[in-house]
């Protein structure tokens, strides 16, 4: 493991320290830091963004972090990677599990779930907003859309950002049985 590597589980274990939305707080934390909506930061943003939170890295693991997500040479860091990369690592059974759920909604095998596929799988017609006539029945599945995707809301969930997402929840369950059980109700696989 080198430098940027024990820096990373240095940073993800005090982000989760503060509980399972401890990630997902610093992800919405550096989105709103991203003033220009490029989606990278530079040195002094992710430092001050991290100090500001109470997470504590030194300059020289802050340059590291940096170099690590500099994908283009600009000495910025990618935002996206960077946050997939804090993220802990799901065992194979929990990919799994993740790959399965996805398939079921990608009812149209393209590798994207968009409404159209999830029309295929659910029905928002008994939800509350609907009936009330507030929502249309594709406003529904497209708001349940947005909850996997990135933090470009573009109506298409590709299997990476389902994993993302789910890598989040993964890290507030303690074992895979658990995590797999989870998955196979919610998503009755």
């Amino acid at each position: 493991m080198d430098a940027v590597d024990t820096t990373m589980e240095k940073l993800r274990a005090q982000c989760l320290s503060r509980g399972a939305s401890g990630i997902q707080g610093v992800a919405r934390f550096f989105r709103r830091l991203d003033q220009d909506g490029s989606r990278s930061l530079d040195v002094g943003e992710l430092q001050r963004g991290l100090a500001e939170l109470g997470l504590v890295l030194d300059t020289a693991e802050m340059e590291g972090v940096c170099r690590r997500w500099d994908r283009d040479g600009s000495g910025t860091l990618d935002l996206e990677e960077f946050l997939r990369a804090l993220r802990p690592p799901m065992s194979q059974a929990r990919e799994a599990v993740v790959t399965a759920a996805f398939a079921k909604l990608d009812r149209s095998g393209d590798g994207v779930v968009t409404v159209d596929d999830l029309r295929g799988v659910y029905s928002g017609r008994t939800h509350p907003k609907v009936r009330s006539g507030e929502w249309t029945e594709e406003q529904v599945l497209r708001h349940f859309l947005d909850n996997f995707d990135s933090s470009e809301k573009d109506g298409q969930v590709t299997l990476a950002e389902f994993q993302d997402y789910y890598s989040g929840v993964s890290a507030s369950m303690d074992t895979d049985e658990e995590f797999v059980a989870m998955m196979t109700s919610a998503w009755r696989l």
